[in-house]
């Protein structure tokens, strides 16, 4: 059996090959829109006496909000002396776990694309490898659903600790008498939610190239080889 590159184009011409192609790029869209954010809150503080007092809020990935100083040493803010404050909730875990399977995926998809392009005939000619591939391609749609439900979670924990509310519970200059804290610009994190998205996208592609993975498999071969033919009709011996 010869076992040599050939290259062959044809396997992106069918769903095997094209949406391993789709998949490796919308695993660059879920990966690159999350792991290269960076953001900054702005928190207006309207002091009694009538001046106002501004605080940043930056943040960026992996989202590791108790290491972001939102007050840095000691702060004399609306004639009060405020202490070190940092913001709270760590959504890292969530956000690296997600970027992590979007770069597995990226670096398999690349990996199956030189395998379908070059060394298809030896793909087809073993039974090892449309099992292997059948059973990434099962677990990776498992990683997309559950990384991708936690970093939607994760994502609303960074809103939810940069918005109003959050800075308000966050920073006790806010709880003081005639002191009101408010979030007056808002990062952008519209490519945040584009990476949710794209996430559980990743996650329905993955599952419908399971099915085609499948059918190279000699698990679906039998399945087929083994159903009974159409009985054959009789046909009547010549008078």
């Amino acid at each position: 059996m010869m076992t040599g590159f050939r290259l062959n184009l044809s396997p992106l011409k069918e769903p095997l090959g094209f949406v391993k192609l789709v998949e490796w790029l919308t695993a660059i869209f879920a990966f690159g829109s999350c792991g290269g954010f960076s953001g900054r809150n702005v928190i207006s503080i309207f002091c009694g006496d009538g001046r106002n007092e501004t605080l940043d809020a930056n943040f960026h990935y992996p989202f590791r909000l108790p290491d972001v100083p939102l007050v840095k040493d000691n702060a004399s803010l609306c004639n009060r002396t405020v202490t070190p404050t940092h913001l709270v909730g760590d959504s890292a875990s969530s956000a690296e776990f997600f970027v992590g399977v979007g770069i597995i995926c990226f670096l398999y998809c690349m990996a199956a694309l030189l395998v379908y392009l070059g060394y298809m005939h030896v793909y087809k000619d073993s039974d090892f490898g449309p099992i292997f591939d059948f059973l990434i391609t099962a677990i990776l749609v498992f990683l997309w659903l559950v990384c991708s439900s936690a970093w939607a979670k994760g994502l609303q924990n960074v809103k939810d600790a940069t918005d109003t509310d959050g800075i308000g519970a966050t920073l006790a200059l806010c709880k003081a008498s005639n002191v009101t804290c408010e979030v007056t610009e808002f990062a952008n994190v519209r490519t945040l939610n584009i990476s949710v998205v794209f996430g559980f996208l990743n996650m329905f592609v993955w599952a419908g190239n399971a099915w085609f993975v499948y059918k190279e498999t000699r698990w679906h071969s039998q399945k087929f080889s083994s159903q009974p033919g159409p009985a054959r009709q009789q046909v009547p011996a010549p008078i």
